[in-house]
């Protein structure tokens, strides 16, 4: 582990939420900054001069006009689904049924498994995602494979092996006690085994039994500081048909309440067809909610409110998430543009400070890891991205006639790609450069 190091550049930090208090007082933007590392947790940032003068004797990086922020964060991905991503011409139940369910059976190989798990960690280095909340298979395995993935590389990542006992092919079947049983001994072996956070991960009420749905919440009130992860209105047929299997639950999101399955640490991805009961009960019990911008366009799901449930309803967690391989990309500028799109066509513009800390701050706090990873500050985790702000001819010409930082961001949502990532930092130590 790096002892001390200082980073020079640019630096990117928030000391608020732009949702409720504006980009300008949300953000501290240093045009000549540093990140002063010490024992893998950022000690201070601020004027390069300040930090460089305070650490005399400390080594410094000088990363020119690059940008220096903290490393990206996913709170919604399925890792087995990486070798599906880009299929062609369905929608949400087709696409279980076509590619998600006959791609993730042979997840009960622990190779197979392995490989993907690799394969996706060293993606999202690529990427700038240092920290995500990732779905496995129903395998155990698939969890096992997944969490040893991401100790080799020093990573805080959330996983979770997904619990399925209906509506699903065999070989994706357990039962309401093997979820229970697999996923408590998956519990013990990982959950705090150093970086690793455990995630409870019944894949979507249609999937799981009310029997299993109640050991799930069981199980998550014995260990109320793992996460909870699901989907929850994604697809208005998808609600239909939770509608026809629970029908005395009040709506989709009624029947996570019912069953324990709500509160502090639950995720829920989409959440794109709320009635005005679920937005008023999702604030209410402090649950979550996971925007998958890329993947709500690609496999036509819907257009996800932000303004409603983010700048009208602020106390409502939200964070970004790119949902591989429904979602089309492991680039968060990908996502970042996308949920800009789906803004837009909603008739709201989702300033650049907003994406940036929907991808950071907002998934940190969805996951309930904002103390330790997803900004710059004092004892957080040096888990930190360096973004050439330059890195195509076209980003170059743009970013000449910026006015400003936020000019200058905006430019890297709508055109920037993994060539942007020049280098990513995890507990101060450089596991990715750009060749």
């Amino acid at each position: 582990m790096t002892q001390s190091v200082i980073l020079k550049g640019q630096t990117l930090a928030f000391v608020d939420d732009p949702f409720v208090v504006g980009p300008d007082l949300a953000t501290r933007f240093e045009t000549d900054g540093a990140v002063w590392i010490e024992g893998g947790l950022v000690r201070s940032f601020g004027p390069a001069d300040a930090i460089i003068a305070e650490a005399s004797s400390v080594p410094v990086h000088d990363f020119g006009k690059h940008l220096i922020t903290a490393g990206f964060v996913d709170c919604h991905a399925h890792y087995p689904q990486l070798p599906i991503i880009a299929s062609y011409g369905e929608q949400l139940l087709t696409w279980l049924e076509k590619y998600t369910f006959p791609t993730e059976t042979a997840f009960q190989d622990a190779g197979v498994a392995a490989e993907a798990a690799s394969f996706f960690v060293d993606e999202c280095l690529r990427n700038g995602i240092t920290s995500s909340a990732v779905f496995a298979t129903v395998h155990p395995e698939s969890v096992d494979v997944f969490f040893e993935a991401a100790a080799a590389r020093n990573l805080r990542m959330a996983c979770g092996k997904v619990l399925m006992d209906r509506n699903a092919p065999d070989g994706l079947r357990d039962t309401a006690q093997d979820g229970y049983d697999q996923s408590k001994a998956l519990i013990d072996a990982w959950h705090g085994n150093g970086r690793n956070v455990y995630a409870l991960t019944p894949r979507f009420a249609p999937t799981s039994t009310p029997e299993q749905l109640a050991a799930a919440g069981a199980l998550w009130s014995e260990y109320p500081d793992i996460l909870m992860q699901t989907h929850l209105s994604e697809n208005p047929k998808e609600v239909a048909w939770v509608a026809d299997l629970f029908p005395d639950a009040p709506d989709y999101f009624g029947v996570y309440e019912h069953f324990g399955l709500a509160g502090p640490g639950a995720i829920f991805g989409h959440a794109v067809h709320l009635t005005n009961r679920e937005r008023a009960a999702i604030r209410d019990t402090g649950s979550a909610i996971a925007h998958c911008p890329t993947s709500n366009t690609f496999i036509g799901s819907g257009l996800f409110d932000m303004q409603g449930l983010r700048d009208k309803e602020a106390t409502i967690p939200v964070g970004l998430a790119t949902d591989v391989a429904g979602g089309s990309s492991l680039s968060m500028f990908a996502t970042m543009r996308t949920a800009y799109e789906i803004a837009q066509l909603r008739g709201y513009s989702l300033h650049p400070a907003k994406a940036w800390h929907l991808a950071t701050v907002g998934s940190a706090t969805a996951m309930r890891i904002a103390d330790k990873v997803g900004n710059l500050a004092p004892g957080i985790e040096a888990d930190l991205i360096i973004i050439d702000l330059t890195s195509t001819n076209l980003i170059r010409r743009r970013v000449a006639r910026a006015e400003n930082i936020w000019d200058v961001l905006f430019a890297q949502m709508i055109l920037a790609d993994d060539r942007a990532i020049a280098a990513t930092y995890v507990a101060g130590e450089p596991v990715y450069r750009q060749d």
